[in-house]
């Protein structure tokens, strides 16, 4: 293999790695999808370094290195993304794609995102089912269905103009609470304290927590412990503006 053949390659297999870790894949996924991308594709071995925000990847063929280093700007969870990268090994892996196929295929990969008039009234379904779940009737759920709506709405408007993640969970956070407290305000339900608890279910950052729980199991204690330390922030964030929404609302004991 000639080294521009290796160097075009390593390029490759560095760019599906970075575009594992932007959409939320766990680390162990990503090395074992780059080593076997990487084999597939006629490299002898590749070994990956992994840290919060980079990633460096050599690349050996015949005694010959080649390492690179690319910046990893996280653009949200899509697993469709991680799928569709996991397919392109597979097809490589089987022989039925060759460096050029896969670099054409990974140019064509685009996130699929809901569009927002699904993504709200299924959030705020959800919000709802908890609620009913935890003893709430349903003027509660109703209640929560609402608050949950109008959070994720507001939710999604910070997202769309690309404010940092931590305000767009307090204010989320801020707002849901906000509406929930009608529950109080007006005698429609026994059990407005599980509206309010509900409605604010959306915000647990439960995806990136079992990221960070599995990486630092299977031995990646610094992206473990930086993707623990990111959902802990956005904790606080919501927590944040929870606390404040009771405190106006006269709510907070």
């Amino acid at each position: 293999m000639y080294a521009d053949t290796q160097n075009d390659i390593t390029r490759q297999v560095v760019r599906v790695a970075q575009l594992l870790l932007a959409y939320g894949a766990e680390s162990d996924l990503v090395e074992e999808i780059s080593q076997r991308l990487g084999r597939a594709l006629g490299l002898g071995s590749v070994e990956l370094s992994i840290s919060s925000n980079s990633l460096v990847l050599t690349s050996l063929v015949h005694g010959r290195c080649i390492t690179t280093t690319r910046r990893i700007r996280e653009h949200g969870i899509n697993m469709r993304v991680v799928c569709e990268l996991q397919r392109i090994c597979l097809l490589a892996e089987k022989g039925l794609y060759g460096p050029n196929e896969v670099r054409k295929r990974v140019e064509r990969i685009r996130p699929k995102t809901y569009p927002a008039y699904l993504v709200i009234p299924m959030i705020g379904l959800s919000c709802a089912s908890f609620c009913h779940l935890f003893g709430g009737d349903w003027m509660a759920s109703v209640i929560t269905f609402v608050a949950s709506a109008i959070g994720m709405s507001a939710r999604l408007f910070l997202a769309r103009r690309h404010f940092n993640p931590l305000v767009i969970f307090s204010i989320t956070a801020f707002v849901t609470t906000a509406v929930a407290q009608l529950g109080y305000e007006c005698p429609l339900t026994k059990t407005p304290e599980l509206a309010m608890a509900a409605s604010v279910l959306m915000l647990v950052p439960g995806f990136p927590m079992i990221n960070a729980i599995s990486d630092m199991v299977k031995g990646h204690m610094n992206v473990g412990i930086s993707r623990w330390g990111h959902a802990t922030l956005l904790t606080v964030a919501s927590v944040i503006g929870i606390t404040i929404a009771m405190q106006l609302g006269g709510k907070f004991l």
